[in-house]
């Protein structure tokens, strides 16, 4: 038997990565993932639509750490360490060649996760990873020797000289438990990355369009979001919303979900600017229909229930709108109220925040400072990451470290 066992708990793309990279640095190494699933990497599987967003192409960690509402000052001394760049370097490496989109996001040039699901899998085979799947931890202790000894699903005991918790976040993670029960405090564990429940007549019955530009507002907590906005069947969705989802998560969680936002349809442009906009339209285009004449590029459904709600028939020229209902039209464009009465998940990307407390580990090395031995990996920590491939991005970066802290020990 080796020397050195290193068990990892959660075969995620955190778990995955540490232990394909623990297997790769030491060879001589047993190493064990455990999963009580018998389907690994399945938000891999979902995640961008079924195509996995592997990582965003931020390239520098003092801009990377911006995208983090939770992390951000812990995680810049691991991004100098292991970047997006290096992610895409070790995919490609192993024959998965990499694309990055023009917003930034990164995919497999195949659109498909099973090509990173079968990169992985494939490297943790030809490294020699033991992966136990419907094998979950149950519990995990110090034992006489020194040794964390943990017994599993299946009723079996194992000892290990390094564990490495990457189990992923929400409510149902085991591995909470073990590390509460290894001594660390566990933060409130809230949702991030959701849609918000609207129900309001400027955008009730108009799912399934998108406006490019838009900003979000969270007035009270000063938070604001801009990028492309989704009109769902119950509400709003789209990366401004998720964005401002994740930011105000804490915030949100506290007002159980019900709170106003703000609405600029138009991105940056003021309530002055679109009123002089649509002040000079009326002037070249007198004679013509508002609901053929939108100055703005909106969705013609979205531009015609506009003007409807503040009393402009559809068959009005631009000559016979008074300077009132300019104004009016003016502040729903660019200072609308929505009022949320709830959220729902965003399932390609189920985010939470909360977790290990921060200081109570080593950023350096990923190691408990309480518990020697025992290190942390991905989204088990109090860490999240706004949407594009971030999150994935503070896995491998994470479990990266592990790996390279428990091989040179």
């Amino acid at each position: 038997m080796s020397e050195r066992r290193i068990g990892i708990v959660g075969a995620g793309a955190a778990g995955y990565f540490a232990a394909i990279n623990c297997a790769e640095m030491d060879p001589e190494a047993e190493v064990f993932l455990f999963e009580q699933s018998r389907k690994p990497l399945s938000k891999v599987a979902i995640s961008g639509g079924g195509r996995c967003n592997v990582t965003h192409a931020c390239f520098d960690p003092k801009e990377l750490v911006n995208h983090y509402p939770r992390g951000s000052k812990e995680l810049l001394g691991p991004f100098h360490v292991w970047q997006p760049a290096d992610t895409m370097e070790w995919f490609e490496e192993r024959g998965v060649p990499l694309k990055i989109e023009e917003d930034g996001r990164v995919f497999p040039c195949s659109d498909k996760s099973s090509s990173i699901i079968d990169c992985l899998n494939r490297s943790a085979s030809e490294a020699g990873v033991q992966v136990k799947l419907q094998e979950g931890v149950a519990s995990a202790s110090r034992g006489p020797s020194g040794k964390f000894e943990i017994g599993t699903s299946t009723n079996s005991c194992y000892e290990m000289d390094f564990l490495i918790l990457a189990t992923g976040g929400g409510r149902q993670s085991g591995g909470y438990k073990i590390a509460s029960d290894l001594g660390h405090a566990i933060t409130a564990i809230q949702p991030s990355l959701f849609s918000f429940h609207i129900d309001d007549p400027l955008v009730s019955g108009l799912q399934g369009l998108s406006v490019s530009t838009v900003t979000a507002a969270h007035r009270p907590s000063k938070q604001e979001q801009s990028g492309p906005i989704l009109i769902t069947h119950n509400g709003l969705s789209g990366p401004a919303i998720l964005k401002l989802s994740a930011w105000g998560a804490k915030t949100f969680y506290e007002c159980d979900y019900r709170f106003s936002i703000e609405i600029n349809w138009l991105g940056r442009t003021t309530s002055d600017q679109s009123l002089e906009q649509l002040s000079n339209m009326k002037s070249l285009s007198s004679k013509r229909l508002l609901s053929s004449e939108n100055p703005f590029g909106l969705p013609k459904r979205l531009w015609e229930r506009a003007i409807d709600l503040v009393g402009i028939g559809l068959r009005t020229q631009w000559a016979h709108v008074t300077n009132a209902q300019l104004q009016d039209l003016s502040e729903m464009l660019t200072r609308k109220t929505l009022q949320v009465s709830g959220k729902s998940m965003n399932k390609e990307e189920f985010v939470t925040c909360g977790g290990v407390a921060l200081e109570e580990v080593n950023f350096k090395t990923m190691e408990s400072k309480l518990t020697p031995g025992l290190y942390f990996a991905g989204e088990i920590l109090d860490i999240d990451g706004v949407t594009g491939g971030f999150n994935f991005q503070s896995a491998w970066t994470t479990a990266m470290i592990c790996s390279k802290s428990v091989t040179i020990k």
